[in-house]
């Protein structure tokens, strides 16, 4: 029997040496979870026998269990590379459209613009359903990057959110009457204007003047004016102050419907039905931008206007949310889509596959999905991968025991078989 007992030490042994040596060779593999072999004895059992009559007869290797706690973060400087701190796995599509799982996060875009691993899997997560629309949370599919086209303009007054212009300023309250505008308006009617780009349907940028002239005591009109090859110049309309020098009632400041229609306000475009809805200024309403008419200087505090030119892909963000939001040549940015993660009840369950990828068992149970930093999923971090968390340190020292495991098991071997030689030896 000692035959067999030295046997299956030496078997043990040699299995626990090549998990120790599977962990050192992926000492530097990103997202890599470092095994050991868990071990359990063996006794002889007779039927009717007692519990202290089992005699033992070696170890077997019971489990080769994967270690899935936490690897340092690597900062990398790569806008692709995540790292994942805390709880959750990448979900992924391999090329044969399985499913598997990682913690390896260096990631490249593919022709298509779609987010691969190395060897071609497909990161999954949440898209909106048009480009800056809410992420909505449910099936999760393959997160595509919109860099195979430029993104369309967006025209003045035209977003389903805030849309026209938005004004924040102070008209001086000790400032002289300038009389009715005149067309065109005179050097000192301008004295208190400003300029904002608006974009017309092809997003083509529009310079539209904005003056502020004074006509009676605490009351301005506010003109428009465009400069093209048919100068264009009409009333945007007039606000009141009262005597605390705020905006008094509720002023409908507009651009009116096709007022550049006949006007060709940019070399080389041709004259367009601009715009088609009137275009809102807002200013002093509820929940918008104010303008006052207070006893200092004119200023212009913030101006903008909710149109865009069209603009190409120039760099993503991804936030520790998974977030991943495209950045615009024009200056816009959208929210392309959101990275999901999974996690499992029984993390040990899982079964390992070539690449660093796990996939689903039953043990392992169902996967839980979800969106990084909520429950107990962890966070996403950009320019950074998560290093293997193998210390090989200790993977040396566990070698040098196993190896002397495997000595004293094959130690055993050679007792026995002196002892057969000297029973074989007896005259």
């Amino acid at each position: 029997m000692s035959f067999g007992t030295g046997l299956s030490g030496l078997n043990a042994a040699s299995k626990n040496l090549d998990v120790i040596g599977h962990n050192i060779a992926n000492a530097n593999t990103t997202g890599f979870k470092n095994q050991r072999a868990e071990f359990a004895e063996m006794y002889a059992m007779a039927l009717g026998a007692t519990g202290g009559s089992n005699g033992g007869i070696g170890v077997s290797v019971a489990n080769v269990a994967q270690l899935f706690t936490q690897g340092n973060i690597k900062i990398t400087g790569n806008n692709l590379d995540l790292a994942i701190n805390g709880e959750g796995l990448f979900k992924v599509r391999m090329t044969d459209g399985s499913v598997a799982y990682t913690r390896n996060g260096e990631f490249k875009l593919d022709k298509e613009g779609r987010i691969i691993t190395n060897n071609g899997a497909r990161l999954q997560g949440y898209l909106p359903p048009e480009p800056g629309s809410p992420i909505p949370v449910g099936a999760t599919t393959d997160l595509v990057l919109p860099t195979g086209a430029a993104i369309a303009p967006r025209a003045t007054g035209s977003s389903t959110v805030n849309p026209g212009i938005f004004i924040t300023a102070n008209l001086p309250a000790t400032a002289a009457l300038q009389g009715a505008p005149a067309t065109p308006l005179t050097a000192d009617q301008k004295k208190y204007g400003t300029v904002v780009n608006i974009y017309d349907q092809q997003g083509n940028a529009i310079p539209l003047q904005i003056y502020f002239v004074k006509t009676a005591a605490n009351q301005w009109d506010v003109i428009g004016r465009v400069d093209g090859a048919t100068p264009w110049q009409g009333a945007l309309g007039t606000v009141n102050f009262d005597a605390a020098g705020e905006v008094n009632g509720a002023p409908t400041l507009q651009l009116p419907a096709n007022a550049l229609a006949a006007n060709s306000y940019s070399a080389g475009v041709p004259s367009a039905n601009f715009p088609p809805n009137p275009i809102n200024i807002n200013i002093g309403q509820a929940n918008a931008w104010t303008l006052t008419q207070y006893g200092s200087p004119f200023a212009v505090y913030d101006l903008k206007q909710d149109g865009y030119a069209p603009g190409e892909l120039s760099s993503i963000v991804i936030n520790e949310q998974g977030v991943i939001t495209a950045r615009y040549s024009n200056g816009v940015s959208q929210e392309a889509g959101q990275v999901a993660l999974v996690r499992f009840r029984n993390l040990q369950g899982l079964e390992p596959i070539n690449g660093g990828y796990w996939r689903e068992t039953f043990t392992s149970g169902q996967p839980i999905e979800g969106q990084p930093l909520t429950g107990r999923f962890g966070s996403i971090r950009q320019n950074a991968l998560e290093e293997s968390n193998v210390d090989l340190t200790q993977e040396l020292v566990n070698m040098i025991v196993a190896q002397r495991h495997y000595q004293a098991n094959a130690q055993t071997i050679k007792t026995q078989d002196q002892v057969q030689q000297t029973l074989v030896n007896l005259r």
